[in-house]
């Protein structure tokens, strides 16, 4: 993407950065639910935060929070989370009830769940990179073969490989019509889109932008 292009489609004219809030230590995975709020997690102080549209008052909406990382809200109001604590996807109700969706794959633990999408038909895509955290009581070494993006039937509560040639996925986010997935190879500094094929495969791997290097 241009720099052009990013101005004219992404930033409204004469948008300001503003600091609505501090006091985080690492704020990661925004998502927002249907009446506008904003909901965030700060991983090394185990919380998810609300961001109250309404007033743009703060508060800790679920402390402790499984090491929540990326969220998305699904179409009937729960947040979906990488809980990176034990290694779960987890599904949290709007009254805080937490369902774990997915806690190990072929008998084993993941890595870490690091980030979600759910496309239009309720299934998702999750990545699961390797960042050794000082909290875990389990083996810190790799639990799968490689840091692969998985697909997750939420029917069938099935997990499967989608793509396992990227170094460390990271962020994921896809079209609103399904269609596109990106994902973030963050080892490797460079985005891929692929193409999405209903039975959740992926398709067409293309190299959409690289990231530059700072000091």
């Amino acid at each position: 993407m241009h720099a052009a292009d990013a101005d004219a489609g992404l930033i409204a004219d004469g948008a300001k950065v503003e600091v609505l809030g501090g006091g985080y230590i690492f704020t990661e995975g925004p998502a927002v639910d249907r009446d506008g709020n904003v909901f965030f997690t700060d991983q090394p102080n185990d919380r998810i935060v609300k961001y109250n549209a309404a007033d743009g008052s703060f508060s800790d909406w679920l402390k402790p929070a499984g090491r929540s990382n990326g969220t998305f809200f699904d179409k009937d109001g729960n947040l979906l989370a990488c809980a990176d604590e034990k290694n779960e996807l987890w599904s949290i109700s709007p009254d805080k009830k937490v369902t774990v969706l997915l806690s190990d794959f072929g008998g084993k633990l993941l890595n870490g769940p690091n980030d979600l999408w759910i496309r239009p038909d309720g299934n998702l895509y999750f990545t699961d990179p390797l960042y050794k955290r000082d909290y875990w009581k389990r083996d810190k070494a790799t639990q799968q073969p490689g840091e692969y993006v998985y697909f997750f039937d939420v029917k069938s509560k099935k997990a499967t490989p989608v793509a396992t040639d990227l170094k460390q996925p990271n962020g994921i986010i896809g079209t609103p019509d399904g269609k596109t997935l990106y994902v973030a190879d963050i080892a490797a500094r460079k985005t891929y889109s692929y193409s999405v094929k209903p039975d959740g495969s992926l398709e067409t791997k293309t190299l959409f932008a690289k990231w530059a290097r700072t000091a």
